[in-house]
């Protein structure tokens, strides 16, 4: 099997790729504009922020797993991967610590305004009366827009730093002491920091617009490390303006792709607006979690066929009726069972076929999209080689 690693990655965990016996190319410089060109003949692709459009899973032949070294999968055409039938998989919480440290650090960078005192000490200028104006984090309303894996870092760190959080997040918060809110404008105009992690989703797509920004309190901290289109970016820009935000991006509309290279972004001419460079899991630490949990999804894949953290398995499928089987484990046993359905015009929507100790026994599960009729289930009671059947609406 071969390998495409079109990412940085570390050595050591290649190294443990090519010990599975796998074929390991490493071209960390492909675009997303050169995959299309490289992918005819590679069963695993992994990458991090490189795109993985649909042109590049069509062009494959042989393509079957696709793992994105990190947690978010918007890089990927995951309804082309639907088409083809491609796995995707993430590593979902393993850079949470690095991103919830650059979070903090850009809270504290604008507080303090520690990129502003470093560029006019190398200016030769000493502007100690107007540097000396920061207001502290003690005791200030943190609202968190999202509390998943990052969010919760986030709320420890902040909490040790003596801030009040507030969470919201679609699901319940679990797992951490803050404080839970139910709507927007019940928070924002409250909170002197606003920190956003959340997935890009139809939902979350310029969840941050003028009408949001209008409940946002003067001179707040806005911090986002998630996704640039949670925001739309004028309505951003515009607040910074007229409501005087400081602003610590990590992520910004048309974001240059490459690794180096030149930047170009009506961003840069906000004083206020201090500007990373997509670094937010580029600690050493997250870099090597995230390697070391994707050798283990692909050799997982490998050796059971089990697709750990698998995001394009389908949460709900036709299924109205669940058929349980069992019988002895024998060949053609299932085949036989699968023959009546088909000739029911019954597709089966999952299947899961486990054996009991002692490999005499086994039992078959399967959700179906209509039931089984009673002449199919008398032709099932009446084959020696099945021990009992139950058959159920879902």
């Amino acid at each position: 099997m071969k390998v495409l690693v079109a990412d940085k990655f570390p050595e050591h965990y290649l190294q443990q790729m090519r010990d599975l016996g796998l074929e390991v190319i490493f071209a960390p410089k492909l675009g997303e504009n050169d995959l299309p060109a490289n992918i005819e003949d590679i069963d695993i692709l992994v990458v991090r922020s490189t795109n993985v459009n649909a042109e590049t899973i069509r062009k494959s032949d042989k393509l079957n797993l696709i793992v994105r070294a990190g947690a978010g999968v918007n890089n990927i055409n995951i309804a082309a991967a639907n088409q083809k039938g491609v796995y995707v998989a993430n590593c979902p919480g393993k850079n949470s610590v690095a991103v919830a440290e650059l979070a903090i650090g850009l809270m504290i960078s604008l507080d303090r305004r520690i990129p502003h005192n470093v560029m006019d000490f190398k200016s030769s200028k000493w502007n100690k009366a107007e540097y000396s104006k920061a207001e502290g984090l003690l005791g200030k309303n943190l609202a968190l827009i999202g509390v998943g894996n990052i969010g919760k870092e986030v709320a420890h760190r902040a909490l040790a730093l003596g801030m009040n959080v507030y969470g919201k997040d679609i699901s319940r918060i679990e797992g951490v002491a803050i404080k839970d809110f139910s709507e927007m404008d019940q928070i924002l105009p409250i909170a002197d920091i606003i920190s956003i992690h959340l997935p890009l989703t139809n939902e979350t797509r310029n969840l941050f617009d003028r009408k949001m920004f209008s409940y946002v309190k003067p001179g707040a901290i806005f911090i986002n490390t998630s996704r640039s289109e949670i925001v739309d970016e004028e309505a951003l820009i515009e607040a910074v303006k007229t409501k005087n935000l400081k602003v610590g991006l990590d992520v910004f509309k048309d974001e240059p792709e490459g690794k180096s290279g030149e930047v170009c972004s009506p961003l840069q001419e906000l004083g206020n607006v201090y500007v990373t460079h997509h670094i937010g899991a580029s600690t050493e630490q997250a870099q090597n979690a995230v390697a070391e949990e994707t050798v283990r999804i692909i050799k997982d894949f490998m050796k059971s066929g089990v697709i750990a953290h698998w995001v394009n398995r389908a949460q709900k499928t036709d299924a109205q009726y669940q058929l349980v089987i069992k019988h002895f484990d024998r060949p053609g046993v299932l085949a036989a069972i699968f023959d009546v359905l088909k000739e029911g015009h019954i597709n089966i929507e999952e299947v899961e076929n486990v054996i009991f100790e002692g490999g005499i026994a086994a039992c078959c599960t399967m959700k179906i999209n209509k039931p089984a009729s009673s002449e199919m289930l008398k032709c099932f009671r009446e084959n020696e080689n099945i021990l009992s059947i139950s058959h159920v609406s879902i």
